[in-house]
């Protein structure tokens, strides 16, 4: 049975998935709610394995929570299901780790098949926004912008901080780095703020790039730096 939680902002729009998704054999909605917030405590609830989300909601939204998700809770997965299709909200949903990105014009058999695929590890992603994808992926690879960071701001980190970004740079949420290094999710975060901090990085997005750009992904983690 795939629990699916559903985020919306418009009651009709809440109500009519719950009704389609209702019918399916497999899948149980576990709760319906309207804005990033109510997505959150939601979870903690019902522990949904998929939830389709809405990218403009009240109180906090679809991108946002998002992020937050998949800082805390990995496995559940994420179906952006909207209206707009704009670069900036494409981009920053699948960066913080949305399984899929599809339009509110779908077909009830696609958006179905969708959530089974999502489910089962595939991602997901509408034609049309698959090509804007593609199109920004070439823009940033034609930019070959580098992130510089001053060999000074490296050589206050420490054995554990390097093992950290190694592993951050391949890919690892909070929950796979904490079980990696055998530390609690708590301490990770805060050596992640760290981390930036002394690199002086905006995000763990920028600390995963300058980690593969300089090879440091490759390290061996238990390998002294």
């Amino acid at each position: 049975m795939i629990k699916i939680l559903i985020a919306d902002d418009q009651e009709l729009i809440r109500q009519s998935l719950q009704i389609i998704l209702g019918t399916m054999p497999d899948f149980e909605v576990t709760e319906s709610v309207e804005n990033g917030k109510e997505v959150i405590r939601s979870i903690r609830r019902n522990k949904p394995d998929v939830i389709l989300m809405d990218i403009r909601m009240p109180e906090m939204d679809g991108v946002v929570c998002t992020q937050i998700i998949k800082e805390n809770y990995q496995d559940i997965k994420i179906i952006i299901l909207t209206t707009f299709d704009d670069d900036e909200y494409v981009f920053n949903a699948l960066k913080y780790g949305a399984s899929g990105y599809l339009l509110k014009g779908i077909q009830t058999k696609e958006l179905v098949e969708a959530i089974r695929k999502v489910y089962q590890g595939t991602s997901m992603i509408n034609e049309d926004i698959a090509l804007k994808v593609v199109k920004m992926f070439s823009q940033m690879a034609r930019t070959n912008l580098a992130i510089q960071i001053d060999e000074k701001q490296t050589a206050d980190l420490k054995h554990t901080e390097w093992q950290i970004i190694s592993l951050v740079g391949s890919g690892r949420s909070n929950k796979e780095i904490a079980g990696e290094l055998k530390l609690s999710e708590g301490t990770i975060r805060n050596s992640l703020s760290t981390i930036l901090s002394k690199l002086d990085l905006r995000d763990r997005t920028q600390l995963a790039i300058w980690a593969v750009q300089t090879g440091v992904v490759n390290k061996v983690f238990g390998e002294e730096m």
